[in-house]
């Protein structure tokens, strides 16, 4: 092997090597404190991984948290599968307010608030998070148009909004809790009004 592509790998080893470390620490320093113990000085000092070297791979702390709390939950939510799509987008409505209703679910929330401010940050949390979780809908919604239960020309991006909207809402502002019970009446309303013949 040549001095120069062996010179390439080592450094390509040592890049994969700081990566993961950064990312393992800001994991565990958003289960313990929330993403406001997850600062670069924070990251930095956990990881062993220097500072200008977390901003080469990261535009800011939020884009960091949040390629971080999506490795490590972003599969945490299941998908439902029951074979109707009102139950479907009733058990998923369950699932992820169940699961923002958890310490790590409460992460979810200040990420979508300090998102506002952070537009870079907002882009890795959609690529890293927000477009896999609506992605899962996509396919819910995508076996009940298989299954001739809703009109294949609906617009999923609308759907989901709709259905998922109030609970960010509540979760975002607080103005009211959003609990699993709920979930039910939610997705009931929403898609009686989106389909009438469900």
């Amino acid at each position: 092997m040549a001095a120069a592509e062996q010179s390439t790998n080592l450094s390509s080893a040592r890049s994969i090597k700081c990566h993961n470390d950064v990312v393992a620490a800001t994991r565990e320093l958003l289960t313990e404190g929330g993403l406001a113990a997850a600062t670069i000085d924070a990251i930095s000092e956990r990881s062993g991984v220097s500072k200008a070297t977390i901003y080469k791979h990261w535009p800011s702390r939020i884009a960091v948290a949040a390629e971080a709390f999506s490795v490590a939950l972003g599969g945490a939510i299941p998908t439902a599968d029951t074979g109707n799509i009102v139950d479907d987008m009733t058990e998923q409505l369950r699932n992820v307010s169940t699961f923002y209703s958890t310490q790590e679910g409460h992460v979810f929330t200040q990420l979508m608030a300090a998102c506002v401010d952070d537009k870079a940050g907002a882009e890795y949390f959609h690529r890293f998070f927000l477009d896999g979780r609506r992605a899962r809908v996509a396919e819910i919604w995508q076996r009940a148009v298989d299954r001739g239960e809703v009109d294949p020309d609906t617009d999923i991006d609308v759907v989901t909004d709709v259905l998922f909207g109030p609970m960010v809402l509540r979760l975002v502002s607080g103005h009211a809790p959003f609990e699993g019970a709920q979930a039910e009446s939610f997705a009931k309303a929403v898609l009686y009004g989106l389909l009438p013949s469900v």
